[in-house]
Parts: C-alpha cells; sequence; structure tokens
C-alpha cells in the first residue's frame, strides 16, 4: 500500500503518551481525585437540554469568557480560551513559533511545549535546571539575550518537578524577553503566587490556566490563557471556527459559579500533598519539593523502573520519568484521596525493598 511521507522535522518526534493500564489507584496524569459537586452536574443537564444542537456555538465564547475574566479580575478581551491548555499552546505556537523562530524551555519540564514547538517549525533551545531543578536567573536571562526567542517558556509550579518558579525569576525575564514570555500555570492553584498579577495590556506575559485539574474537569477538555488584547486578537486570527463547542462552553462558566468547593478542594489535596511527601521523607527516595498536586521522587535502592513495575503489579499507577533526559529514575506520583494514597504509600514501601539481584 502506497503512503505518503510526513515532513522531514518530524520524523524524529514521538508523540506525547501516558500509560494506560487497568489498576485500581491510577496516579499518573494529574487529574482530580474528587468529580465535579453534584449541583454542577445538576446545573449542567439542565442546561445542555437547552442548547440548540442544530446552530454553531458563539464563535467567540462570549458568556465563558466574561465569566474568566470575572473569576480573575481582568477584562473579558484579555481572555482565550480552547479545548484544553494544550490547543492554547498549540495556537500560541502557531501564531508566535514557527519556521526561522526559536521558543525557549528550561528542561526538565511540561515536554508539549518543545513538542509542539517543534511541530510548527521552531527552533527549540533548551536551557538547563539545577540538580534541584532550579533555573539560575543568570544563566536563564544570558540564553534569552542570546537566543533571541519568540516565545519563552516557564512552568510554574513546573510539570513533571513540581517546582514553583521564584516571581524574581519572571519579573527578571519579563524584562529582557524580546518576545512573548508564556508561564503556563495549570497547577497554580496549589502554590502559593500567581502571574496573573503581573499581567498587562503593555507586557508580553500571557498566562496559562486548565479546567481539568481544580476544577474537576479533565473529561471535558477546557483551558485558557489570560494575556494582553493583541495577543488574543492574533490568537482568535489563528484558531478553527467554531473550536469550542456550546457544551463546553457551558461547562466551563457553569464551573465558575462553585468557587468555594473548588477552593476547599484545593485545600484537601494541599494537605495530602504535605502528608504524601513526610511520609515518602522517611523511605528510602529522594523527594522533591512540590507546589503542584503532585510529587516528584527517586528511588535509592531499586531502579525506577522496577519500582514502577511493582507499583503497578500491586495495583497502584504513577508516572514513569526514569527514561525522560534529566530525571534518570525518577517517578511522578499525583496526589489521590486519603484511601488512594495509603494505597499507593504501602505499595511503595514494598518496592523499594533491596532487590538488586532481582533487578541486575
Amino acid at each position: 500500500m502506497a503512503t505518503v511521507p510526513e515532513r522531514d522535522d518530524l520524523q524524529a518526534l514521538t508523540g506525547y503518551h501516558s500509560a494506560q493500564v487497568d489498576v485500581a489507584v491510577r496516579l499518573n496524569a494529574n487529574e482530580s481525585p474528587f468529580p465535579p459537586p453534584a449541583a454542577w452536574r445538576a446545573a449542567y443537564a439542565e442546561a445542555v437540554s437547552s442548547i440548540a444542537w442544530e446552530r454553531y456555538p458563539d464563535r467567540q465564547a462570549t458568556d465563558l469568557r466574561q465569566a474568566i475574566a470575572a473569576w480573575h479580575g481582568v477584562r473579558p478581551d484579555q481572555v482565550f480560551a480552547a479545548n484544553g491548555s494544550n490547543e492554547v499552546l498549540q495556537t500560541l505556537l502557531l501564531a508566535y513559533g514557527g519556521p526561522g523562530r526559536r521558543v525557549v524551555t528550561f528542561e526538565p519540564t511540561y515536554q508539549l511545549h518543545g513538542h509542539i514547538a517543534r511541530v510548527t517549525g521552531a527552533e527549540v533551545v533548551e536551557g538547563d535546571r539545577g540538580s534541584d531543578f532550579a533555573i539560575d536567573a543568570d544563566s536563564a536571562a544570558e540564553l534569552v539575550t542570546t537566543a533571541r526567542p519568540a516565545v519563552t517558556f516557564l512552568c510554574s509550579p513546573n510539570n513533571p518537578t513540581g517546582r514553583v518558579e521564584a516571581p524574581g525569576l519572571v519579573r527578571r525575564l519579563l524584562g529582557i524577553v524580546p518576545g512573548l514570555l508564556v508561564v503556563d500555570e495549570a497547577y497554580a492553584e496549589f502554590s502559593d503566587w500567581t502571574a496573573l498579577d503581573l499581567i498587562d495590556d503593555d507586557v508580553p506575559l500571557c498566562v496559562v490556566r486548565t479546567f481539568s485539574k481544580t476544577w474537576s474537569m479533565a473529561g471535558v477538555r477546557l483551558g485558557y490563557l489570560v494575556g494582553p488584547p493583541w495577543v488574543v486578537e492574533t490568537l482568535d486570527k489563528v484558531v478553527l471556527p467554531y473550536h469550542l463547542d456550546a457544551a463546553k462552553q457551558v461547562a466551563g462558566r457553569l464551573a465558575l459559579r462553585f468557587g468555594g468547593e473548588m477552593t476547599s478542594r484545593v485545600g484537601q489535596i494541599v494537605a495530602e500533598r504535605q502528608r504524601v511527601t513526610a511520609a515518602l521523607a522517611a523511605q528510602p527516595v529522594d523527594v522533591f519539593p512540590s507546589g503542584a498536586n503532585f510529587v516528584l521522587l527517586r528511588p535509592r535502592l531499586r531502579p525506577g523502573r522496577a519500582v514502577w513495575q511493582s507499583l503497578v503489579d500491586a495495583g497502584v499507577l504513577v508516572r514513569d520519568c526514569s527514561s525522560w533526559p534529566r530525571l534518570d529514575d525518577c517517578l511522578r506520583v499525583t496526589i489521590g484521596t486519603p484511601t488512594e494514597n495509603d494505597r499507593f504509600l504501602a505499595a511503595l514501601a514494598d518496592a523499594l525493598e533491596d532487590r538488586t539481584g532481582e533487578d541486575g
């Protein structure tokens, strides 16, 4: 059967995948352990029943953007919404990346920043983090000054390390970037600061958020950007028409009515993160500080892949990062319910037993 060759620059790329394994405890995808509030489900069911399915949705997602703007205390013309934060990133890079342009990332970080940039044909320049996964501000400033990127990505809290970027680093880079500074804040609600406070019409800063985590809506696929109106206008030129369906717009708008429940859930997850982190500190693993809803760890006595397999055999799935660049032997565990976390900690304690002969 004849095939059509792909672009030459795509041949070295692989897709972004997360293992899908049928286990009792799934702590690998940084999802919320809680379903949406029952009141949201009821409100959503009622609202969806009145959608005019035969009509295209509001192309501008007007009501949703107004609700997001009100939630963050910004204007609707500073908000762009899309199918998950990944589509926001893709639209940004379609508009500001591409051939002949550079994109800066600081590795290890969210893999789709570099992946999507390469798909658009941009050159990706990777800066390194330190052994504690912090970014050295002087080195970052030198890299941005030398590379002259069209887009510079920061991820705070950083995925998969969990580290919260220092406000001073963001401010410093914001003063020297020649293009856009994009701060991916998919997990910001679990940390103690946000770059949203730096948003201004004359500042080349964009903050990207998602409904998948704190709003318990990973199944909806809804994300958004807050930034200058001129960025939003450009993204509206690039995005496909009617890209955001009517049901999704309703789901996001109604979710924002339940901010109190969201805040309470964030508090519960942060408390569980602290408990899990303390328990991990008593185990033979290196634990990295996290401001997100997950924790990165590195086993000391067994290879990370072997520990991951032992956990799977015990019915617990975490993210295997052990083969990723700069993350040798690391595993990432999502904070789940107290019962799920207890299952993980018990399974990990058994998996961490020194089985050097078994693992070779």
